[in-house]
This record gives structure tokens, C-alpha cells and sequence, in this order.
């Protein structure tokens, strides 16, 4: 087809044992927005990676504007007319929106830069943004929002016929996503193909035009947005049928009853981040926390946390308001926070399984008040026995341990500190099956102890299986919670369920 931009086929990229890409297809056309979709790990950054050439493909072929292109690195890919916009704004904040928008290519004459002739055509390449800004101003004067803005403008600064767009509004509250629509659709109607990549269903329904679905590394179709219903696009995306089911019940009077919750969150919310979350959760009592990659379900745990601050809403702990503004304070209070990432957030991969184990503890008694070395040994055996960590020694290098291990002694550092509840972020990523069925006993043994639990994770069968309840996010927002008597598909229709304004 004459409007066919880019067309790529039997895309493969492998990595030492992992096949990232295998035989991936995508068409993109002038004057579209395409969406890329599928769960994390399906080879969506892979695939932009080798169309923007960050990496080379093994095989396969890539023919954009009627001629096959080898693109060796962003630069050559940008003097073939793609331009890529990263959800981190890659730009210099020191310096002013003329400088970003020129760095690498800004006029000169006899080897002199020419600022007006710069400042003038960054006023152009914004312009063509509908912004009229002071291009003199430093980057980091201006909000998150202007400055994918300036991204996105310094990418069009150059023959730019497809736009790749990653992951750009994920730091954009609803307006700054409203207007950045306008911009991209008015770029459509311009005739530019732009490759917009988004967890975000309702972003997607919204802006696009088609889209991909890839799963697992394998391309598994394009669809007219449209024409694709959210049940349907969900099912693709996970491999299986999502069955549409009857309207779930919500908390019942029980759960929302006179019995004061240990922690009730009231519209709890942080801009750019996450909105408007409504959480109660009791002694005892294992609420899931569920939604697709995406659906701000860390970024909940963090502000929970006192990580990431809540800046609206009311957090009520024990009945009493208060505001935790660091983990310090929510540790305080008797909250422990088991991180998604324990690799980078976790653990410390050269200290012992002891030293691991105790870190918590020491952390809350200050560097003066050192734990006496037999009540190190004493708390390390006690839980290595508890949860059955195997490990050589309690002074083995936690680095040497399974990956399920270690999330074992994770779990035993905040145990020791004996907390009212534990958030546990994705605690059974990455080990195998034996290891995952001993800690769902572990999150019922604390369960039945009296211990409040929020269990995140991005398996759903794991979430229904664990919890009593089960709040539903989407797109950083609350959209509903399931109790009783409900299983996957019911979360799953909660979560491809569109908003009353939609």
C-alpha cells in the first residue's frame, strides 16, 4: 500500500540463552498512530530497539519508505527519518529549551555557534507544538509535561517521519496526557506515522488507530483499535480466553463495617503517579492489589510505604489520620515493605544471610545500639528454621542463594521486626513453583496470626488464589474491588471495563 511508512518482517534477536524476538511482524503507515502492546517480556522494547537501531536485528527485514534499511545505531536511524521519544526525558536539564532542542546539530559559521539563528529554529520546532515558550529558559524550570514536549519537538527537529513514542505519559497527570493527545493527533493529521508505546488501555482506545500485540517474543496480530473489543485484546496479550462474567460483588457490609480497619486509605493519591486509591485493610486479612503492567500498583505500595509521599486524599492507621512521609515513619508504625526488585531494592548481595536478616532491626535501633552477635545468631537460625531457608549457613553470602531464598529472608527481615502489616510487592517473581507454594503458606500462616497483608502481583490466578479481597487498578486509578466469591475472569472484566466518562 502507497501509505505503508515502515515494514518489518520476520524480525529474530536472540540473547545468550533468551529468545527475545521470534519472527515479529509490524506496518506502520503515514498519517497513524499504531499502538505496540503486550505484558512485560513480550519483546516490545526489543523491537523498538532494533527498528531505532540501539540493537541489530539476526534476521528479518525492515524496508521504510520503499527501501530496506540496516540502521547501526539512533543515529542512523534518525537520518532515515525515525526519531524515538524514551519515558525518561533524556535531555539536559541545565541547559535551556534552544540547547535541547539544537544538542549535537546547533548552527555555526566559521565554526561559531549562531544563537539567534538556534534560538529561532527551536521557537519553529516548538511552535509546531502549538507552544510559544521562552527558549532561553533552563530545561529544569519547566514541568515534566514541557519537557517530553521539548522531547518530542528536538526529535521532529530533523527529516522525522516516524515518531516512536515510549512509554510518554507515564509521569503526565490527565491533563498533560490530554494535551499531548491533541499535539500527536494534530501530527497525524500532518501525515506522520508515530509508534506509540502504552500500558495503558484506556490511553490506547483513546489515540490509536491500530495496533500490534506481540506475546512472549512472538507477533500475535494487528487489529483496528476499534474494532477490538478490551476483553478480547486482553485475551491476546495473555494467551488465553477471557470469558466475560456478570457485574462482581463489591466489599461487603462486613468488610466496610463498624470494625476499625489497621490502615484505611481514603482517595489516596500523588500526581503523576497514582489517583485516587480507596484501601481498607483489617488484621488478619490478605487484600490482593491487581491490574496489568502498569496499572500503578508499585507506585500504590510505595506511596503506602511513605517511599513516594501520598499529596492528596487521608490515610487513617488504627483509626487515627495521620501522614507517612517517609519509610522510616512507616516502619514506626509498624508497616514492612517487601520491594518488587530485591535484587536493586532488596538484598545485599555481599552480606551474609545473618547480616541480611538483622538489617531492618539495626536500621530501626540506630548505629549505637548494636544487636548483640548472639542475638543475630539467635534471630537467624530461628527464622532460617521457621521458613525453611536453605542455605548452608547463617553466614553464607546471600548472593549465593536461589532466588526464592533469598525472597525467604527478605520475608524474615520484616518478620523479625514483628510488623501490624507487610506489603509484598511481586514476592514470588522469578523462583520456581515449590518455592512460590511455600510462601503463599507462609502469607496464610501470618494471615491467621493476625497479620494484615497487601499482596501484589502480576499473576492473577496468584492474587485470587491468595487474597480475601481484591482491589482492581487500571491506568494508575482505582476502578473497582471484588470480594466473595470471584475468580480471574472477574477481575479481568473489572480491569477491561471502561470508565463511566469513557
Amino acid at each position: 500500500m502507497s501509505d505503508v511508512l515502515l515494514s518489518a518482517r520476520e524480525i529474530t534477536k536472540s540473547f545468550p540463552g533468551v529468545k527475545a524476538l521470534a519472527g515479529v511482524q509490524i506496518e506502520l503507515r503515514r498519517g497513524e498512530i499504531h499502538a505496540l502492546l503486550g505484558e512485560n517480556g513480550a519483546g516490545k522494547s526489543t523491537l523498538i530497539k532494533i527498528i531505532t537501531g540501539v540493537y541489530q536485528r539476526d534476521s528479518g527485514t525492515i524496508q521504510f519508505a520503499g527501501r530496506e534499511i540496516h540502521p547501526r545505531s539512533p543515529k542512523d536511524a534518525e537520518a532515515c527519518g525515525i526519531s524515538t521519544v524514551f519515558q525518561e526525558v533524556n535531555l539536559i536539564p541545565t541547559l535551556s529549551l534552544a540547547e535541547n532542542v539544537m544538542l549535537g546539530r546547533l548552527p555555526r559559521r566559521c565554526g561559531i555557534i549562531q544563537w539567534r539563528a538556534a534560538r529561532a529554529q527551536a521557537r519553529r520546532a516548538l511552535a509546531r507544538l502549538g507552544l510559544d515558550l521562552d527558549v532561553s529558559r533552563a530545561l529544569q524550570s519547566c514541568s515534566i509535561a514541557l519537557q517530553q514536549m521539548v522531547a518530542i519537538a528536538r526529535a521532529l527537529d530533523v527529516k522525522c517521519e516516524l515518531l516512536v513514542l515510549d512509554e510518554p505519559t507515564s509521569s503526565l497527570d490527565e491533563q498533560e496526557v490530554a494535551a499531548l493527545f491533541t499535539v500527536l493527533r494534530k501530527l497525524r493529521d500532518d501525515g506522520l506515522a508515530i509508534l506509540f508505546v502504552s500500558h495503558f488501555l484506556d490511553q490506547i482506545y483513546a489515540l490509536t488507530d491500530r495496533m500490534t500485540v506481540l506475546r512472549n517474543g512472538a507477533f500475535v496480530g494487528e487489529y483496528a483499535t476499534a474494532a477490538l473489543p478490551r476483553l478480547e485484546l486482553l485475551g491476546k496479550m495473555l494467551g488465553r480466553k477471557v470469558e466475560a462474567a456478570q457485574a462482581a460483588p463489591t466489599a461487603s457490609a462486613k468488610t466496610a463495617g463498624a470494625e476499625t480497619p489497621l490502615l484505611d486509605a481514603r482517595g489516596l493519591g500523588r500526581r503523576g503517579s497514582v489517583g485516587s486509591i480507596h484501601l481498607r485493610i483489617s488484621a488478619g486479612e490478605v487484600v490482593g492489589l491487581a491490574g496489568l503492567l502498569g496499572s500503578g500498583r508499585t507506585e500504590t505500595a510505595r506511596m503506602l510505604f511513605g517511599i513516594d509521599p501520598h499529596e492528596s486524599g487521608e490515610l487513617r492507621i488504627g483509626g487515627e489520620r495521620t501522614a507517612l512521609r517517609t519509610p522510616g515513619e512507616a516502619i514506626r508504625r509498624g508497616f514492612g515493605f517487601c520491594s518488587e526488585d530485591r535484587k536493586v531494592e532488596g538484598i545485599f548481595p555481599h552480606l551474609s544471610v545473618r547480616e541480611n536478616l538483622v538489617f531492618a532491626m539495626q536500621a530501626s535501633r540506630g548505629p549505637l545500639r548494636r544487636i548483640p552477635a548472639a542475638e543475630q545468631a539467635q534471630l537467624a537460625d530461628h527464622y532460617i528454621r521457621a521458613l525453611n531457608i536453605k542455605t548452608a549457613s547463617a553466614e553464607t553470602p546471600i548472593r549465593n542463594l536461589s532466588g526464592g531464598n533469598q525472597q525467604k529472608v527478605l520475608l524474615a527481615r520484616w518478620l523479625a521486626m514483628q510488623p501490624k502489616l507487610i506489603i509484598l510487592d511481586e514476592p514470588t517473581r522469578g523462583i520456581d513453583v515449590g518455592a512460590k507454594e511455600e510462601i503463599e503458606k507462609l502469607i496464610e500462616t501470618l494471615r491467621a496470626k493476625g497479620m494484615a497483608v497487601l499482596f501484589i502481583s502480576s499473576e492473577l490466578e496468584e492474587v485470587v488464589r491468595v487474597s480475601g479481597r481484591v482491589v482492581v487498578l487500571r491506568d494508575r486509578r482505582q476502578v473497582g474491588e471484588l470480594e466473595g466469591d470471584f475468580d480471574e475472569s472477574r477481575v479481568l472484566q473489572m480491569i477491561a471495563q471502561p470508565h463511566a466518562d469513557e
